[in-house]
């Protein structure tokens, strides 16, 4: 049986090596227990977020890598058990000469610029914010955000705290740094968001499977060494194994 999963350019979730390999903490976690439950041929489809939803909506390919659940989006995909809590960060350049530490410190500078991803969760969490729709600019890939941000067209760029420390890590920080938010500070924040893997609402058997798996594999010494090869610890996966 074959399974296509989803992915987009996100580092340490998912991204392409230079040899045109899926790879990533996401990628390696769904490959496990695809395998786990007898599927045989797993395919890697790379797109952008913003067709993530569309994508599996329409049968274009069985399951996304994880995104966060939200009501919204729960409405037209069907989530898995969640499988990481992620907090927001900015990307910003060396010395983060701007002093943006939260969606609200950023609202209060109208000479600041956030660039975001196209549909993904930041948006609304910076409007929550008071961050208005002049000080956000949209991008369909995260390289282009980051190109943004190297030649100051904006000053800071939205994702997931550990996914901004991994990117300054692999910049160099004489390049740019990652900044966490403060806690407290982001209104739609103030307890970690889950991630998990969606499906077709229709396809319930690859649902269940996957979901049976997941609650016997996630916390285990194997899942916590291989997502720790990416940079996510206990204060990534332990949040999902207490609710």
């Amino acid at each position: 049986m074959k399974v296509t999963i989803a992915y987009i350019e996100e580092p340490p979730f998912g991204w392409t090596t230079a040899d045109r390999i899926a790879t990533g903490a996401d990628i390696e976690l769904a490959e496990v227990v695809l395998r786990a439950i007898g599927i045989t041929r797993i395919e890697h489809r790379l797109t952008t977020f913003s067709e993530l939803l569309p994508g599996v909506e329409a049968g274009r390919w069985d399951v996304n890598v994880p995104l966060f659940v939200t009501p919204e989006r729960a409405n037209r995909v069907a989530f898995s058990v969640p499988v990481w809590a992620v907090g927001d960060g900015f990307l910003v350049r060396a010395g983060n000469p701007k002093a943006l530490n939260s969606y609200a410190s950023l609202a209060k500078r109208d000479d600041a610029r956030l660039g975001i991803i196209a549909s993904q969760v930041q948006h609304d969490s910076a409007r929550a914010s008071g961050v208005s729709e002049d000080q956000i600019e949209i991008f369909e890939h995260q390289a282009d955000a980051i190109d943004a941000l190297r030649s100051g067209a904006i000053d800071a760029y939205a994702s997931t705290a550990l996914g901004n420390r991994i990117l300054a890590d692999r910049i160099g920080g004489s390049v740019l740094e990652a900044a966490e938010h403060k806690p407290g500070t982001n209104r739609q924040q103030r307890e970690l968001p889950f991630g998990a893997f969606s499906f077709n609402r229709g396809n319930s058997a690859l649902l269940n499977a996957v979901n049976a798996q997941l609650r016997s594999y996630l916390g285990s010494p194997d899942h916590r060494a291989r997502m720790a090869k990416f940079g996510l610890t206990r204060n990534e996966i332990d949040p999902v194994l207490a609710r």
